[in-house]
């Protein structure tokens, strides 16, 4: 059987999905199998690309549900991960068919797709994954900001949070499929020693000193909120607890930026943040206005790379909206 993967690309919990799936795919589903892997990444328009579904089995985990008759697997935890009203009710009425609804899943109170995987994949086939704790409790800090300061979120001494910042700033399409494997196969301090991942290191470590230094000099703090546009900077990404490091006392942050395929609105709020949660504005149904989406504690919204004007427009927008709304 040849089954194909296709994951949240340029995300640690992506990653961590897909070689979880394939493990437990292996294990309790087809010991013969072979896997291949394909990265999705949220942009305008069209998300998928149905010709690519050329599996004997295809899985989705961590990202937005496809209605594709060709789609075998899914796995999801966003409170976004329907891209239309017609998609969820798909994935309803496939909930109530013995065989797609035991291979189909969502669940949007899980913090990663790698927790609520192991969860399915041990409550419902039997599997083990006592030999992943690792990576399972990693994968929940990575996606659920969980780090214990912001020092610990920037200063990125864990090798799970080195391979973060390599995983997000890949730009070699062959390099995610290669590590995937190795994921659910050794430490995470092994994948890191590898030599074709850790001679990617150094240059990125130094390339986030200087994000570091540039969103200082950029990033603006009132009521509560941080603003930085860094689009004159072009990055393909950027660690995400740098406002917070800078502004501690901030609740949230909206980042406008540009890489080589979109220019993003990313909307954020400071996980060491006092404020009653309850009183929060869900981030994820501000940017689902804009045709994004995300979780209610951070989002993002995609814009075309020559669309920026429209994404400022939308950044001043929602930060003018969290500035009034200050809990």
């Amino acid at each position: 059987m040849r089954v194909r993967v296709f994951y949240h690309d340029k995300c640690f919990d992506g990653a961590c999905s897909a070689s979880l799936f394939t493990r437990f795919h292996r294990e309790c589903v087809d010991a013969n199998a072979t896997y291949e892997y394909h990265g999705l990444v949220h942009r305008a328009g069209a998300l998928f690309d149905e010709s690519e579904f050329t599996g004997d089995e295809n899985a989705i985990v961590d990202f937005k549900y496809s209605a594709s008759p060709r789609i075998t697997w899914w796995f999801d935890h966003h409170q976004s991960a329907f891209l239309t009203r017609e998609d969820h009710q798909h994935f309803l009425a496939c909930q109530q068919d013995p065989v797609c609804g035991s291979r189909k899943f969502f669940d949007p109170n899980y913090t990663s797709c790698t927790s609520f995987l192991a969860h399915i994949a041990s409550t419902r086939y039997g599997f083990d994954t006592a030999p992943l704790a690792e990576l399972i409790h990693w994968a929940d800090i990575v996606d659920g900001a969980q780090y214990e300061s912001p020092e610990s979120a920037v200063e990125m001494a864990a090798p799970a949070m080195k391979l973060t910042l390599i995983i997000e700033a890949n730009q070699d399409p062959e390099f995610i499929p290669r590590l995937i494997p190795l994921l659910t196969s050794m430490p995470l301090a092994e994948v890191l020693s590898q030599p074709f991942v850790a001679s990617l290191l150094p240059p990125l470590l130094e390339r986030h000193a200087e994000a570091l230094a540039l969103i200082r000099s950029r990033a603006e703090e009132k009521d509560g909120t941080i603003f930085f546009d860094i689009t004159d900077h072009p990055l393909e990404g950027f660690n995400k607890f740098i406002p917070y490091y800078l502004y501690p006392e901030a609740i949230y942050s909206i980042g406008l930026s540009k890489s080589s395929f979109r220019t993003k609105v990313a909307v954020g709020s400071n996980p060491w943040t006092k404020a009653d949660p309850a009183k929060m504005v869900n981030l994820a149904q501000v940017c689902e206005r804009y045709g994004g989406g995300g979780h209610a504690r951070v989002g993002a919204i995609s814009f075309p790379p020559d669309q920026e004007e429209k994404a400022r427009v939308a950044a001043a927008e929602i930060v003018a909206e969290l500035r009034a709304h200050k809990p």
